[in-house]
């Protein structure tokens, strides 16, 4: 279903009230999406169903947060990461996500629960020359498995340069 959309440069906004609610399953396929998502990123919630997480991932998204993502979640932790998403006409929207693991009665992680907030716009202008860089970081490399181990590398140097943990820098916005 994921068509081809060229990005726009029209941001969309959602109440600071408000909350994107996701589940899906262990391949990242969305099995629950909440009317503000369906809202925010125009797509039904009947189209979302069965369809990959990234149906909404912009393209200005570095591959290597959703490596940090995916690596943390397989961990069976949590994470917190900020996230430019794009919408079913190419509009863009951030969100402060937090991601949990869905454990079944026996500690086995059964898939993925996401719930998406406003984030604050002063982190957002701090973040846009980082994921800048990382994309120029993945840019220089001929195939993209070169690109997004180099681009994982760089941002985990960035967090070390810092003296902090993944989580502290995200928190420290």
């Amino acid at each position: 279903m994921k068509q081809t959309v060229t990005p726009t440069d029209v941001e969309v906004f959602f109440d600071a009230d408000d909350i994107i609610v996701s589940k899906t399953d262990l391949k990242g396929r969305i099995t629950y999406a909440n009317k503000v998502f369906s809202d925010v990123c125009g797509y039904s919630e009947a189209e979302l169903i069965g369809q990959p997480h990234s149906i909404v991932r912009h393209p200005d998204m570095p591959r290597c947060v959703f490596k940090l993502l995916w690596d943390t979640l397989a961990e069976g932790r949590e994470i917190f990461a900020y996230v430019k998403n794009m919408t079913r006409k190419g509009d863009y929207y951030w969100v402060f996500a937090h991601v949990t693991p869905s454990f079944d009665a026996s500690g086995r992680v059964i898939g993925y629960h996401s719930n998406r907030r406003v984030p604050a716009r002063d982190v957002i202008a701090a973040l846009v020359p980082v994921y800048r860089q990382l994309l120029d970081v993945e840019a220089r490399h001929r195939n993209a498995k070169d690109g997004l181990a180099a681009s994982t590398q760089h941002l985990v140097d960035f967090i070390k340069s810092k003296n902090i943990s993944y989580d502290q820098f995200v928190f420290s916005l």
